[in-house]
């Protein structure tokens, strides 16, 4: 109680300090998530494996992160966000240290793909979600906004780090410091993070009513989980959020994250090189998802999902013309790019609150970022195989540009026609 002591008698909510560590853990987990851009390589030229053959890993890796999702959100209801949190880390850490000991392709499957892929999908985007709308009543979108924007920290951190020591010391040196940097942070997690506000007698950041914070009842994780999803699945609105999310993660983790690096070495641009320009694009992409998530706190989300579906579209279409300009059309691209990223994501999370409530945001974000998800793993194998086939990313980056252009139509019905289904969520909780 030492240190909530201390903030309080500082005027610092404690809330703060739970989002500090959030970021923390959201930062580490999407540093190790973009390795594989960076190890694809190497693992072809140590293993002899196939690009195809490795993105199926990968792949494997987005769709669990995904799929554990709105089931995560519905245990940190269970057994709390602290310890959610905990065993997801050292799932990561335990994976990505025994891939310095494969040999054969389905154990980096079993590792990358299953258990870091499982791990991961707890320390996501969800989270995020959740630590926000239990924690914060005022500035909700500033703060998510941030705790989105540190999967491009991450990556900014991270990639450069990461590419420098693969050419260094090899592609285990990188796996065995991503390990441990899994490791370190968890035991700052186990002792600081907390809950809930009430948990310390609190109440959330802004809130300045009377009543008491009434907890939801503990139920069954996997039949809850489920029953929402049928619920919300009886919605057009879930179905238009869902398919442009699985829009915009293959156009980014599924692409971009994944195939941008070997698709610069393909063109003659070195790996370190590469990863500054995912550097670049997590700094950029830092700035656009902030300001993105104090956009959503006062326009209106549809128009703003619509712009950034659309500039995002067109800023794909015209990569693989950018390699004919250097480095340097390379470098406007990630900036153009970069401001874009992931600054869907407040104004996603917003319009899932408006709609199916603010104590269901976990478990339907959850299910909605399965979709980003999905996409993302549809985008890395099949921009793997077209590059087997073809021997070019060209099609894989016009194509998910062209899929943008349409997301920025759809988000725009999102909202307009609410029926009862939109509200079964809502009258359960009131109930």
């Amino acid at each position: 109680m030492s240190l909530i002591s201390y903030l309080a008698r500082r005027s610092v909510h404690y809330g703060w300090f739970v989002a500090g560590l959030t970021f923390l853990a959201l930062l580490v987990a999407a540093g190790i998530r973009s390795a594989p851009g960076v190890l694809i390589v190497p693992l072809e030229h140590e293993f002899g494996w196939s690009r195809a053959t490795i993105s199926l890993a990968i792949s494997l890796n987005l769709v669990l992160y995904g799929l554990i999702g709105p089931f995560a959100a519905a245990f940190m209801e269970r057994i709390g966000v602290r310890r959610t949190m905990v065993l997801a880390l050292t799932a990561i850490a335990i994976g990505v240290g025994l891939t310095t000991f494969m040999s054969a392709s389905w154990q980096l499957v079993l590792l990358w793909g299953i258990i870091v892929g499982s791990g991961s999908g707890a320390i996501a985007l969800v989270l995020g979600a959740v630590v926000v709308n239990r924690w914060f009543s005022e500035r909700r979108g500033l703060v998510l906004g941030v705790l989105t924007a540190s999967t491009a920290t991450g990556q900014l951190i991270f990639l450069p780090i990461l590419a420098s020591l693969v050419e260094r010391f090899g592609w285990r040196a990188a796996s065995l410091s991503l390990a441990g940097i899994a490791l370190v942070i968890t035991p700052a997690i186990a002792l600081f993070m907390r809950d809930r506000p009430a948990e310390i007698g609190l109440r959330p950041f802004g809130d300045r009513s009377n009543t008491e914070e009434v907890l939801p009842p503990k139920v069954n994780s996997i039949a809850s989980t489920l029953r929402k999803l049928w619920q919300g699945a009886k919605s057009l609105d879930f179905w238009l959020l869902f398919g442009s999310f699985f829009i915009c993660g293959a156009s980014t983790n599924g692409l971009i994250g994944t195939h941008l690096i070997p698709a610069c070495i393909d063109h003659g641009i070195p790996e370190v090189k590469a990863a500054g320009l995912l550097a670049i694009m997590g700094i950029f992409d830092f700035c656009g998802t902030t300001i993105s998530g104090w956009l959503s706190d006062k326009y209106n989300n549809r128009y703003l999902l619509c712009w950034y579906y659309g500039l995002r579209g067109l800023s794909l279409i015209f990569l693989p013309f950018s390699f004919n300009f250097s480095f340097y059309g390379l470098s406007v691209f990630a900036v153009f790019y970069g401001l874009d990223w992931i600054a869907t994501v407040p104004p996603t999370v917003r319009l899932v609150s408006n709609i199916f409530g603010k104590e269901n945001v976990g478990v339907m974000f959850g299910w909605i970022v399965a979709g980003h998800q999905l996409g993302a793993a549809t985008a890395a194998f099949g921009a793997g195989v077209l590059r087997t086939l073809l021997g070019s990313y060209f099609h894989a980056f016009i194509l998910s540009g062209v899929l943008c252009l349409i997301a920025a139509v759809l988000v725009l019905r999102i909202g307009q026609h609410p029926t009862k289904n939109n509200s079964v969520l809502l009258m359960e909780n009131m109930n």
